[in-house]
């Protein structure tokens, strides 16, 4: 066997790199890694080519799927109501909690959620494993035993795998970095997709981070080729794909055909998707600023224009259509602040839910009641909305890039948030939580990129603040050196940041560049 681990051993990680296991690894990234890194390639040809001729449109040899009359795959039983969905990483104690805080889905976030340490990457499947089967349990060092509930219905279970672009060093397949989404989608299928089928759910995926219809088609490929390889019937999985990328915004529909015998739906990531509209158009000029993060609601033009175009898509193929997430996190010790912001959640899952979304994300087990409540309201007797086919809204390529009514100067305030906020997620990034509890919200990977690409756009763009002070390198090292900040990875956070916020050549995903510097 051509397949070496070289992370460290990890508590029952004997459990799930089984030599079955490895073995079914290496098929999947023999078989599908050079697919992948072609497709990274065209990437940045694409990328290249926006930014040469300033334009990104719809496909024209893909007309005929877009006009086309077909449908997805009829959902599960247990995907054909996804009213509220809880995102969560696959630490013990927080994936006990969502399995039982009443949401319909939980979504197991090895991605944005998950600092790719090897422990979590092993670790997160020995709890999947244990959830799947019913055996998790955990006890609090205060004495505290958190257990899966028998008194009302698990959340089922729905994995986030990391994106196409991030390797895993610790699982060299024929001497080269294995595939990291092949890895953490591999053993959660090689483990428990025959489980999953035996108690009545599935194996179920959110695939984020995609750019084209092509990298859709890759995922299909492995999905078809994991199911054969097991014997799992063809068409068993089903796969919900985040549009969080501008230009797969573009592609909603092809994505979802070339997934149709396994897609379950589309997600409306709006972090992320911001992160995408920044990095996407950073030397586009002034019509592509974007003002402070908090200043850019889902209100503005060109996010109405993505998300209704997502749920016109959606519905037109019988495919699901999920809302973005609510990231608060509510206090007891700041009744006002909460207060204030449970509005701002209900506001927006309201505008979801009149917009025809089948569902949509929380981050805290308190949220679940408050979301559940609206959609409760929204779908009567129905599980979804399927039915609302929204024939009002059209295609409209303008309106996905109309920041006109965005643009504004950011503020001082601004790019100091964007420096702290960036420098205290990557601390706790870099210390092995993704999933980071930062000014009342729960932040995951795409909040440190919207921080950082906005930096790095006001700094190479020229531009100037409210104040008419310009951004520059200088200021920005001023801001990284005064946040207070503690604990052993301060200095690396701070380094980090520097780097992938003013260097001259644009890091695609800080991800990348950090993860060097973990375990």
């Amino acid at each position: 066997m051509s397949v070496i681990v070289e992370g460290p051993q990890i508590e029952r990680g004997e459990e799930v790199l089984t030599e079955a296991a490895l073995d079914f690894l290496a098929g999947l990234h023999r078989r599908f890694a050079s697919v992948r890194a072609e497709l990274l390639r065209r990437r940045a040809e694409r990328r290249a080519e926006v930014a040469r001729t300033g334009r990104l449109g719809f496909l024209p040899e893909t007309a005929a799927i877009r006009d086309g009359d077909w449908q997805v795959a009829p959902a599960p039983p247990d995907l054909v109501d996804r009213r509220v969905e809880i995102t969560g990483p696959t630490e013990r104690k927080m994936m006990i909690n969502a399995l039982n805080s009443g949401a319909k889905v939980w979504l197991a976030d090895l991605e944005d959620a998950n600092t790719p340490h090897w422990r979590n990457v092993v670790a997160g499947q020995v709890n999947l494993r244990d959830a799947v089967r019913g055996d998790a349990s955990f006890e609090n060092p205060d004495g505290r035993v958190y257990r899966l509930r028998d008194d009302a219905p698990l959340a089922t279970i729905v994995v986030r795998p990391r994106g196409w672009h991030l390797d895993e060093r610790h699982v060299l397949v024929d001497g080269e970095p294995s595939v990291g989404a092949l890895v953490d989608f591999g053993l959660h299928f090689f483990h428990n997709a025959r489980a999953l089928l035996d108690s009545g759910s599935g194996p179920y995926f959110y695939l984020p981070k995609m750019e084209s219809h092509l990298e859709a088609r890759l995922w299909n490929d492995v999905f078809t080729h994991a199911e054969a390889e097991l014997g799992i019937p063809h068409g068993t999985v089903r796969a919900t794909v985040l549009i969080e990328t501008i230009p797969a915004a573009f592609e909603m529909a092809e994505i979802l055909y070339e997934l149709r015998e396994h897609a379950s739906g589309l997600n409306a990531g709006r972090w992320d998707y911001l992160f995408s509209m920044i990095k996407y158009f950073r030397d586009a000029g002034p019509d592509f600023v974007l003002p402070d993060r908090a200043a850019v609601t889902m209100t503005a033009p060109f996010m109405r224009s993505y998300t209704e175009q997502l749920v016109r898509t959606c519905h037109a193929h019988g495919a699901f259509a999920m809302g973005g997430m609510a990231a608060f996190i509510p206090s007891r010790r700041d009744p006002e602040v909460t207060e204030r912001a449970l509005a701002k959640v209900r506001e927006d899952k309201q505008r979801e839910a009149d917009d025809g979304f089948d569902g949509s994300w929380v981050a805290h087990p308190d949220l679940v009641p408050l979301c559940r409540e609206i959609f409760d309201a929204a779908l009567g007797e129905r599980p979804n909305q399927l039915d609302r086919g929204r024939e009002d809204v059209h295609p409209d390529a303008d309106g996905l890039l109309d920041l006109r009514a965005t643009v504004a100067p950011p503020t001082a305030a601004g790019l100091q948030a964007n420096v702290s906020v960036g420098l205290r997620y990557l601390v706790s990034w870099l210390a092995g939580n993704g999933a980071a509890a930062i000014d009342n919200l729960m932040e995951d990977a795409a909040t440190a990129e919207i921080s950082r690409s906005q930096v790095w756009q006001w700094v190479h763009g020229g531009v100037h603040l409210d104040t008419g002070e310009p951004v520059t390198a200088g200021r920005v090292r001023e801001l990284v050196a005064a946040e207070p900040l503690a604990g052993p990875h301060a200095d690396d956070a701070r380094r980090l940041f520097a780097q992938v916020a003013l260097d001259d050549e644009f890091v695609d995903f800080l991800t990348l560049a950090a993860y060097p510097l973990i375990d």
